[in-house]
């Protein structure tokens, strides 16, 4: 008989189609690649739409607020600095929000979270009700909602994760962003016709209500066995072994992969993500175009983020090395952008770039979610909403003066080189690493000889 013929009492796997053809099943090629496969499971698409719910609400309130302070100071840099308000404690707490999801069932932190803000929303409506809100309340409750929100962050993302398979999460990091991109979309429009139709204070209660929803659909999510066995292992674990946000932070350094992400992040968000400065001076400067034509650009940066953010929901595991390829792939259409001679070459930049920033965003979310351990994950991204608060602060003012030095131009062009430039040379000095790891020679002791047998 020849070698690798079957026995004569075996039984033929049987034949298929599929196997006449040479085709496999798509699990035997790698799975399934569907960029919504995580809403076969029932508990995900209850989450999915309470957040879609979630985000038109608090997109429609945070553009409330800002007309709210405009009527209240008539002052653009009040209102500038009520949205500093809100994002300040994600930089000074982010790591005690981090910590407290990683020692708390997450189902609870997150309803308990969602709870508050929704408190938080209707307190603000029944002051604006009654007349009685005045710029410092409202500055105290944009300060208390951004603290709750240290906590809620994390506590969502996560528990978004711990409803589908492992294999899965990056296509629930990708509905994610297409959820939070639609709600922004159709939030902020919603909000003219709120004000026109329920007023201010209606418009604050909905949101309210919007929280309330999440806050009802969390108790019937069910989580996937590998969520409830590291919750078990989390409960058993010394409430001291898992240390505080301190822990996090030497953690978070002690890994070269996350603080190359950071670097990267950084690098990216303050000359390479301010879109809405750079696009909106190259537009409205060089290229002539009008409010009209910066419009059209926002609506493609918008498209173009969705269709991105369904793209990545395709990656199965994406790794920093990853993240570094887009980043340099998105500063280097930054930099063709910045170098277009006509408005239409513009229009045929934006869509790709958005694209490719929307998959890098929804890869690097995916490693920050999934690289740690799971006990430390809340506090990684703790640390992440300090550290990208910081730039997200920052980045504007710094671009800002790079576009009054450089030119509308010379901003996009040299602020996507210099992203290439950190990035590429991030790529050589982790060869020169590897290479000089390969290169040292592995000890092996002598056998000891005249021993006793």
């Amino acid at each position: 008989m020849p070698a690798g013929s079957p026995a004569p009492d075996s039984p033929r796997p049987p034949r298929t189609v599929r196997g006449l053809l040479g085709r496999r099943p798509a699990a035997e090629r790698g799975g399934d690649r569907s960029p919504w496969r995580c809403l076969r499971s029932r508990s995900m698409r209850w989450w999915s739409a309470a957040n879609l719910v979630s985000n038109l609400g608090t997109w429609m309130q945070l553009t409330v607020q800002n007309l709210l302070v405009l009527q209240l100071t008539g002052s653009a840099a009040t209102t500038g600095l009520s949205l500093s308000v809100q994002a300040a404690p994600g930089l000074l707490f982010g790591l005690l929000g981090g910590a407290v999801v990683d020692r708390w069932p997450r189902k609870v932190t997150a309803a308990v979270s969602q709870a508050l803000l929704a408190l938080v929303a209707f307190a603000t409506a029944a002051l604006v009700a009654f007349d009685m809100l005045s710029v410092p309340v409202l500055m105290a409750l944009a300060a208390v909602t951004g603290l709750i929100a240290t906590v809620d962050g994390p506590a969502t993302a996560l528990l978004g994760n711990d409803l589908v398979p492992e294999k899965d999460v990056p296509s629930a990091i990708a509905l994610g962003s297409v959820v939070h991109s639609v709600g922004r979309l159709a939030g902020t429009a919603l909000a003219a016709v709120g004000i026109a139709t329920i007023g201010t204070a209606g418009a604050y209660a909905i949101n309210g209500v919007s929280f309330l929803f999440v806050t009802a659909v969390i108790p019937f999510l069910r989580l996937q066995p590998h969520a409830r066995q590291e919750a078990a292992a989390a409960a058993a674990r010394p409430r001291g072994e898992e240390g505080g946000g301190r822990a996090g932070l030497a953690f978070f350094l002690s890994r070269r992969s996350l603080v190359a992400l950071a670097v990267i992040a950084a690098v990216s968000a303050v000359l390479g993500r301010n879109y809405q400065l750079t696009l909106a001076t190259l537009v409205t400067g060089p290229l002539h175009g009008g409010a009209g034509a910066y419009g059209v650009v926002s609506a493609l940066l918008a498209v173009g983020g969705i269709v991105g953010a369904v793209l990545a929901g395709r990656l199965r595991k994406p790794t920093v090395q990853l993240v570094a390829l887009l980043a340099a792939a998105g500063a280097l259409l930054q930099m063709v952008a910045g170098l277009s001679p006509v408005l239409l070459m513009l229009l045929v930049m934006v869509v790709p770039m958005a694209i490719v920033e929307s998959v890098c965003d929804t890869a690097t979310n995916t490693v920050l979610q999934t690289d740690p351990p799971a006990h430390m994950r809340g506090r990684v991204l703790g640390v992440w909403r300090s550290v990208s608060t910081g730039w997200g602060l920052a980045g504007p003012p710094l671009l800002g003066l790079l576009v009054q030095g450089a030119g509308e131009r010379g901003a996009l062009v040299l602020g996507g080189a210099v992203i290439v430039g950190v990035i590429g040379a991030g790529a050589l000095a982790h060869r020169r690493r590897r290479t000089a790891r390969r290169a040292v020679p592995v000890l092996v002791p002598e056998p000891a000889y005249g021993t006793a047998a």
